[in-house]
C-alpha cells in the first residue's frame, strides 16, 4: 500500500511537467561506435536511452517509424500543449501565430522566419505547402483523421504565410496539426519527385536533433542540431539501444549501460514498484493517458444481448486487476475515458463489481444454468471468445483471470492470442466476439477516437453495428466535430458518452499511464501532453 500511495503521489507531481520544442531531423549513418557516451567528468551531455525495437521507417507522413525519433527530428506547425500559454490546446512551433476566420473554415498561419532544415534548405510556407501536397496525395491513408475529409485547399500566400481552407468548421483542427504524424514537416529535398507516399530518400527536419548513425536492430545515434531555431538541448548526443526484453533492459540500467527507460509498455509493474524507494534510480508516473478496455461485438449472437453485456460489466473486478496485475500503477477505470480528459466528466454512474447483481441480470433475461453449469437461453449457450494480442503478456494474464471469474457465473469464455498484426487485422474486420482494446490516448481522445467509430478504422465500428442507436451516435459525433458552440459541443459529448455507457459496449479495465525509470543524476524527465512523444530535448544531467 505504501508503494501504491507513493506511486499515486509521484503521478500527481508529474502533472506539473511543462512542454518544449517540437521536432526531428535526420541524416543517414556513418559507423561510429555508439557505446561511448558518458560526456565529461563534471556534467554529462550524452544520454544512453533504450527502445524495444528499431527506429524503422522515419518518413513523417507514414506510420511505421518510432514516434520518439520522429518527434525530435521533425517539427509541426503547432505543438500540443497543456501549458498555461496554450490556445485551443496548442502552442506555436513552425507557425509563430495564426488567425481563424470565416466561422472556423479558414486558418492563416504566419511561419517562423529564418528556420532552415538541417540540409540548409529554407523551411518557409512553400516548403510546408510541399509537405501538405505530399500528404494529400496519399489522402486515403490518413482518413482516420476527420480533418482530411474537410480539408479543401492549402496555399502559400507568400513566403511566410500559409492558408488552410476547410469545407466546414472543424474544432480539433489545431490538435490534429500538432500530432507527431502525419503533419510533421520534412525537407522537400528528401521527397521523391515531390512525393512521400512511396518513401523518402532522407530524414531531414528542423527539430532539435539529427540522426547521424544507426545499425538496424542494434542502435541509433541522434546528435544536437546546432542550427535549431529553438532553445538548444543540454544533451548533445543521444544513443538509443535496441533491447527487446524487459528484464534485459532493467539489467542494462542497473549496470550503467543505459540511463533511462521510458514508456507505458517498457516496464512491468512489478519491476517498477521495486524501485519506488531506490536511492540510485527515480520512478516517474504520468496522469492517466488512455483506457485499457474490452470491446464487445454487438452483432454476436450472445453479446448482442445488452443484458449479457451489462452482466459482464458487473462481473469484472477492476480493482483486482489493478492490484494483482498492475500493482496499483494503473488505476481501475469506470468509464470509456477518464474524467480528466476534456469533455468526458459527464456524471455517469459506474457499473460496480457485484457478482450477485450480474447473476440476477442474467436470470431475469432468461439465461439459466444448463449442462455443465453453463447458462443457456433458447438452446444457445452463454459462450463467446476473447481475442488478445499475444505480444502483450498482461492481456493474457487478464484474460485468464476473467475466464475463471466468468466461469463461476456460468459463462464460458474461450481465450485466443494472435501476434500483433493478425490481432489488429481481426479487430479491424470485426472478426471477434470480445477483444482487448486501448483508447487512443491524449491528445486524440476523445475527438479523434470517437470520429473513427464511424468507419472501419479499428474495432469500434464493427462492434457497434448491432446497436439500435448506432445512427444517432454517429450523427452526434459528426455534429461534435463541426460544432462551434462550446455548450452545444459538451451536450453532444454527454449524449454520446451516455449512450455508449448505457449500451455497455465497452468494459473499461484500467487507466494506463506513462512510466519512466532513470538514474538519479538525470533531470528534466517529464511527460508531454502528447502521450506518444518523449521530450528528450528537455532532459539534462545534474
Amino acid at each position: 500500500m505504501k508503494k501504491r500511495l507513493f506511486a499515486a503521489l509521484l503521478g500527481s507531481v508529474m502533472l506539473l511537467g511543462a512542454l518544449s520544442a517540437c521536432g526531428q531531423s535526420a541524416a543517414s549513418g556513418s559507423s561510429a561506435d555508439p557505446a561511448a557516451g558518458s560526456g565529461n567528468a563534471s556534467v554529462r551531455d550524452e544520454l544512453n536511452f533504450v527502445n524495444f525495437r528499431d527506429i524503422r521507417d522515419l518518413n513523417p507522413h507514414l506510420y511505421a517509424g518510432e514516434m520518439y525519433a520522429q518527434s525530435i527530428l521533425y517539427d509541426t506547425l503547432v505543438r500540443v500543449s497543456d501549458s498555461e500559454d496554450a490556445t485551443d490546446g496548442v502552442i506555436p512551433c513552425l507557425a509563430e501565430s495564426w488567425e481563424i476566420t470565416e466561422e472556423g473554415k479558414v486558418y492563416l498561419f504566419h511561419i517562423r522566419q529564418g528556420v532552415t532544415f538541417t540540409d540548409g534548405a529554407a523551411c518557409d510556407a512553400h516548403a510546408i505547402k510541399a509537405n501538405f501536397d505530399a500528404i494529400l496525395e496519399n489522402k486515403n491513408r490518413h482518413t482516420w483523421l476527420e480533418m482530411m475529409n474537410v480539408l479543401e485547399s492549402v496555399e502559400a500566400v507568400d513566403e511566410y504565410t500559409l492558408e488552410i481552407r476547410l469545407t466546414s468548421a472543424y474544432y480539433p483542427m489545431l490538435i490534429e496539426l500538432g500530432g507527431t504524424r502525419p503533419f510533421a514537416i520534412i525537407s522537400p529535398n528528401c521527397m521523391i519527385d515531390g512525393s512521400t507516399m512511396n518513401g523518402v530518400n532522407g530524414h531531414i527536419g528542423t527539430g532539435p536533433y539529427v540522426l547521424t548513425d544507426f545499425v538496424t536492430d542494434e542502435y541509433a545515434v541522434f546528435e544536437r542540431n546546432d542550427s535549431y531555431w529553438g532553445e538548444a538541448p543540454a544533451v548533445k548526443k543521444i544513443t538509443v539501444k535496441v533491447i527487446p526484453d524487459n528484464q534485459t533492459r532493467i539489467m542494462a540500467l542497473e549496470s550503467g549501460e543505459i540511463d533511462l527507460i521510458y514508456g507505458k509498455d517498457m516496464l512491468d509493474a512489478e519491476a517498477l514498484t521495486s524501485y519506488m524507494e531506490s536511492d540510485k534510480f527515480t520512478v516517474e508516473l504520468s496522469a492517466p493517458i488512455s483506457t485499457r478496455q474490452l470491446l464487445m461485438n454487438t452483432t454476436d449472437e450472445v453479446l448482442g444481448d445488452v443484458a449479457v453485456r451489462k452482466a459482464l460489466q458487473h462481473a469484472t473486478n477492476k480493482q483486482a486487476i489493478s492490484d494483482g496485475i498492475f500493482s496499483g500503477l494503473e488505476t481501475p477505470a469506470d468509464f470509456l475515458y477518464s474524467s480528466s480528459i476534456p469533455y468526458c466528466d459527464v456524471g455517469l454512474v459506474p457499473y460496480d463489481y457485484d457478482m450477485e447483481e450480474a447473476a440476477a441480470i442474467l436470470d431475469e433475461a432468461g439465461w439459466t444454468p444448463g449442462a455443465g453449469g453453463i447458462r443457456e437461453k433458447g438452446g444457445v449457450k452463454l459462450s463467446f471468445g476473447l481475442l488478445y494480442c499475444s505480444d502483450r503478456v498482461t492481456e493474457k494474464n487478464i484474460a485468464e483471470y476473467l475466464q475463471q471469474e466468468f466461469r463461476s457465473l456460468g459463462i464460458e469464455m474461450d481465450i485466443h492470442g494472435e501476434e500483433e498484426q493478425s490481432y489488429r487485422d481481426n479487430m479491424k474486420s470485426g472478426n471477434f466476439d470480445m477483444v482487448f482494446n486501448i483508447a487512443w490516448g491524449t491528445p486524440q481522445d476523445p475527438q479523434s477516437s470517437m470520429a473513427a467509430m464511424r468507419a472501419p478504422v479499428y474495432g469500434d465500428f464493427a462492434a457497434q453495428q448491432g446497436l439500435d442507436d448506432k445512427g444517432e451516435i454517429d450523427q452526434a459525433i459528426t455534429d461534435i466535430l463541426v460544432s462551434t458552440d462550446e455548450t452545444g459541443r459538451q451536450e453532444l459529448y454527454s449524449f454520446v458518452l451516455t449512450r455508449l455507457h448505457e449500451d455497455a459496449v465497452y468494459i473499461p479495465l484500467t487507466y494506463e499511464c506513462n512510466k519512466a525509470l532513470h538514474i538519479n543524476t538525470l533531470d528534466g524527465v517529464e511527460f508531454d501532453a502528447n502521450c506518444y512523444r518523449i521530450p528528450l530535448e528537455r532532459m539534462f544531467f545534474n
